[in-house]
Order: C-alpha cells, then sequence, then structure tokens
C-alpha cells in the first residue's frame, strides 16, 4: 500500500502482508503507530484499494464495501444522535430497503446479544461509553457479515470498562462463531482476546511474526498471570521494541 501522488514522491505504509484467517478465529493485529495496522483493516473493508495485490474475503476479491462480507467497528461508536440505540441499529438494514419488521427484528436480536434489549429506545446521550461501543458492536453484527473487522473499538474507554468490553466481546465471539479481526495498541488486550497475534513493524508494515496463543477457552482474568500468556506478551513487546 502506496500513499502520495503516484509520481515517486509517496510513502510505502505496507509491504508484502500476506497472511490467512480461517473462519471463526479471532485474529489480532499489533504493532507501533503508523506501521499500517487501521489502513490494512479499512483494505479488509473494501473501504481503501491496495496500489498492489488483492484482499479475498469469501473467495471474492474484496475491492469495495460488502455488508455481507464484512461489518466494521470503529474506534469511536459514531451513532446519530438523534436516532435511538434500536434504530442506529436498524440505520444499515434501512439503507438496503430490508422491510420495517424484519429490520426491527434483526436489531432486537443483537441488543440482545450484546445485554442492551432494555436500552433500545434509549438515546446515545443517555448511555454510557461501553454501552455506546456495545451499540456500535450490535450495527456491525446486524448483517450477520462473514467477519467483523475492529479498528481499536475500546480505546477511548477507561481500563476497566475495556476490561470489562472485552469479556462481552469474548462471549458474543463465542455464542456466534464470528471470524473477527480487532486492531489494537495494547499487548495485554491482544493475548487475551486473540487465537493469533501478527505482530507488524514500523513503517512500511510487514509481518514480523504470527503469534499462536494457545491459552485454553473460556479466557478468564487469572490466566494474565500464567507463564504462558506472559511469556507471549513479552515476546510481542520485544519484536515491536527491537526488529530484526
Amino acid at each position: 500500500m502506496n500513499y502520495g501522488n503516484g509520481e515517486g514522491g509517496g510513502t510505502l505504509a505496507i509491504d508484502k502482508v500476506s497472511f490467512q484467517i480461517e473462519p471463526g478465529k479471532f485474529f489480532v493485529l499489533v504493532g507501533p503507530s503508523g506501521c499500517g495496522k487501521s489502513s490494512l483493516l479499512m483494505m479488509m473493508a473494501g473501504l481503501l484499494h491496495p496500489t498492489s495485490g488483492s484482499i479475498f474475503c469469501g473467495g471474492k476479491v474484496m475491492d469495495k464495501p460488502d455488508p455481507d462480507r464484512a461489518g466494521v467497528v470503529f474506534q469511536e461508536a459514531n451513532l446519530y444522535p438523534w436516532l435511538t440505540a434500536q434504530k442506529n441499529v436498524e440505520f444499515p438494514l434501512m439503507l438496503r430497503n430490508v422491510p420495517a419488521e424484519e429490520r426491527s427484528r434483526r436489531a432486537r436480536e443483537v441488543l440482545g446479544l450484546v445485554e442492551l434489549a432494555g436500552f433500545a429506545d434509549r438515546y446515545p446521550h443517555e448511555l454510557s461509553g461501553g454501552m455506546k461501543q456495545r451499540v456500535s458492536i450490535a450495527r456491525g453484527l446486524v448483517q450477520h457479515p462473514s467477519v467483523l473487522l475492529m479498528d481499536e473499538p475500546f480505546a477511548a474507554l477507561d481500563e476497566q470498562t475495556r476490561l470489562t468490553m472485552g469479556d462481552e466481546l469474548l462471549r458474543i465471539w463465542e455464542r456466534t462463531g464470528q471470524t473477527v479481526v480487532f486492531v489494537t495498541h495494547s499487548l495485554s488486550e491482544a493475548v487475551y482476546l486473540a487465537d493469533e497475534v501478527v505482530v507488524m513493524s514500523a513503517r512500511p508494515g510487514r509481518i514480523m511474526e504470527k503469534i499462536h496463543v494457545p491459552l485454553p477457552r473460556p479466557r478468564t482474568m487469572e490466566m494474565m498471570a500464567s507463564k504462558d500468556y506472559v511469556e507471549i506478551r513479552n515476546r510481542i513487546w520485544q519484536l515491536i521494541r527491537n526488529p530484526q
């Protein structure tokens, strides 16, 4: 991926990145700021076009947004303040002319999944930061995409809420069997959530190592003190701090 004017003055942001994600896996991207994690995620969503190479989802090139194949949850919840939680979740279905009754049913279903069934009629200003992100996750899930792409969705939350949201996300993932690609700067969060962690280098972003996380599921906070957890987190930090 190259940013610039196409006349030799551009910046190479991502280079020689290639990997495959197994369906149903929780896949995490980590790396230093500016390494291209979020750009890579946006290419996977069809929101950015790679200047070389291709991204495939479901056997087809992902060259434009396709909500059936990829749902996106951003760092900010980005809810419409004039719509209730339920109407925010329904909104992408409305854009696709899904009948009102089905929109309502599907929105209620995913709001229940994120444990916000009792807050469907609340407006964003009536919700906490964590609750807003749950609405955003519900909106990402409502179209039943093949993969859910999450760009640092908990970065703006305090640590306690962030830990709680991590557990909530794992609960949702385990119930749905959803494939997840998750970008984070937090090494602790990466190891706690992931089946596999891809560690990227500084710009131009390249894959330094793909690390399997053998911790059993369901994950618990106690595992964060385990030998395996600490060794994996330290390995990731060594790669980022002292790239070869």
